[in-house]
């Protein structure tokens, strides 16, 4: 079976103050819950207080980006050596990354590969705009990520890395698509491109996540699905007591199905 992981995406927010408290109020409770891996992903600036917060607890740290250079001139960038020292995940392809900052298909794949490189596991972000999943596109342009952004990975690493579906529509807007309708992307398009990739014997490894407007009242749906494993959490990850009720009840779910 696969374990679930819920990661929380704090995006812009937190000041290194508030991140430790957030932190704080949250170490006891989610040490506490079994069965589920757990990722913090604040911003740049608090991952060394995060990072040393966590270090004894098996709580994980995340980025939310970086460049896939070592190094070099980049103003403004992180590489993947600076990140490898405070973290263990970095988010790739976001889809706000995708539709503010210019992220592509082909720069999704380069720091898939860079985080490898550099012993990082990648949360690699895929789904579709309103436009395009009104118009019948959601295949097309879900398939299409996910073979770019894996383009070239051996299968041992696909095993091994993270999916997120995000429907750009549910991010941030409190519409979330139902359990049923995520677990129908999760399930053929995105797991299923995945095992015509590398085969269905790692396809069935790779541990896929749902994202946008996940809370502590609609995690179960999701979390009740068989292709779904967890859920990366935006604004309900900056609250500890959602966030930690996302946690406990994806532990229950899944492992209640085990």
């Amino acid at each position: 079976m696969r374990t679930p992981i819920i990661a929380g995406n704090w995006k812009m927010n937190k000041t290194i103050a508030e991140a430790a408290g957030l932190v704080r109020d949250l170490v006891d409770v989610l040490q506490e819950i079994k069965n589920v891996e757990t990722v913090l992903c604040p911003p740049f600036t608090a991952l060394p207080t995060v990072a040393g917060l966590v270090r004894t607890t098996g709580i994980r740290v995340g980025a939310q980006d970086m460049h896939w250079e070592d190094q070099g001139a980049f103003t403004g960038a992180i590489s993947p050596l600076m990140i490898r020292e405070v973290a263990t995940h970095v988010i790739v392809g976001h889809s706000e990354r995708r539709q503010y900052f210019g992220e592509t298909d082909q720069s999704v794949n380069r720091k898939a590969k860079a985080a490898f490189k550099h012993g990082l596991i990648p949360i690699v972000c895929v789904g579709e705009n309103l436009a395009q999943n009104e118009t019948g596109q959601t295949n097309e342009v879900v398939t299409g990520q996910v073979r770019a952004a894996l383009q070239d990975l051996a299968a041992s690493q696909v095993a091994t890395l993270i999916v997120a579906y995000e429907p750009v529509w549910a991010i941030g807007t409190g519409k979330a698509a139902t359990g049923p309708g995520a677990n129908a992307v999760i399930g053929p398009m995105i797991r299923g491109t995945i095992a015509s990739l590398v085969g269905e014997a790692t396809a069935s490894q790779v541990r896929i996540q749902y994202g946008g407007s996940v809370t502590p009242d609609n995690i179960g749906e999701f979390m009740s699905q068989p292709d779904i494993d967890g859920a990366l959490v935006g604004g309900a990850s900056l609250v500890a007591t959602k966030f930690s009720s996302i946690v406990r009840q994806s532990a229950e779910i899944k492992g209640a199905r085990r």
